[in-house]
Order: structure tokens, then sequence, then C-alpha cells
């Protein structure tokens, strides 16, 4: 969003063809960077990594960023930010020294499905 602007700025780039900010509006932003360090304490406070304190975690986040994307009318997160979201959530616990993919076998789903129980968008 920043190049966009400073290529707006120059006259690099039309005005009419910069969307980035309408896409991702600040208030956007700001909410879903909330809501991930409030997911990394969270999961930074998981003493034992019980399975069901670690989905509570991921529950609590994915509940967190449907809301944020329903203040945004539900077009929040795209194909590109709903992975990449998956993949910070996935990357954060891995970071925590949980093991993600036998997290979820444990409960008989894949890696990959971790927040679907919750996740509207």
């Amino acid at each position: 969003m920043d190049e966009e602007a400073k290529e707006v700025a120059i006259g690099a780039r039309a005005p009419r063809d910069a969307f980035l900010s309408e896409l991702f509006p600040q208030s956007l932003l700001a909410a879903t960077d909330e809501a991930l360090r409030a997911f990394e304490v969270d999961v930074k406070a998981l003493g034992d990594q019980d399975d069901e304190q670690v989905f509570e975690a991921i529950k609590r986040v994915v509940l967190v960023l449907n809301e944020i994307n329903e203040d945004h009318d539900g077009v929040g997160y795209e194909t590109e930010e709903r992975e990449g979201l998956c993949l910070y959530i996935d990357q954060t616990l891995m970071e925590h020294g949980i093991d993600v993919p036998a997290l979820a076998a444990r409960r008989g789903i894949s890696r990959t499905e971790i927040t679907d129980d919750w996740r509207d968008w």
C-alpha cells in the first residue's frame, strides 16, 4: 500500500488504479494485527500444550478474525489473505513447540483443517 501511494504521489500510477487501500483499509490491518498479537500471547502462555488448550487458542483467534472480516462486509480476507492467516496460525504454533501435524492427527484431521471448525472467512 505504501508503494502504491508513492507511485500515485509521483505520478507513476493513476489514482483510479490505486485500490489497495480500499481492499485493505487501516481498520482491517490494525484489527488483524491486534488479533494475531493476542494469539501469540495465548500460545506463548500454553504451558503443557494440552490439545484442548491449543484448540481453544486457535478457536479464539479464528472467532476474532471472523468478527473482523464481518466488520469489513465479509470481504476483508480474500484467498491469499485466508491462506496467509492459516499459515501464520500454523507457524506460530510450531514456533512455540507445538507439533501441528501431530496435533491435527490426534483430532483425526489434516494440518490444514485446524481452523475449519470455526472459520467463516
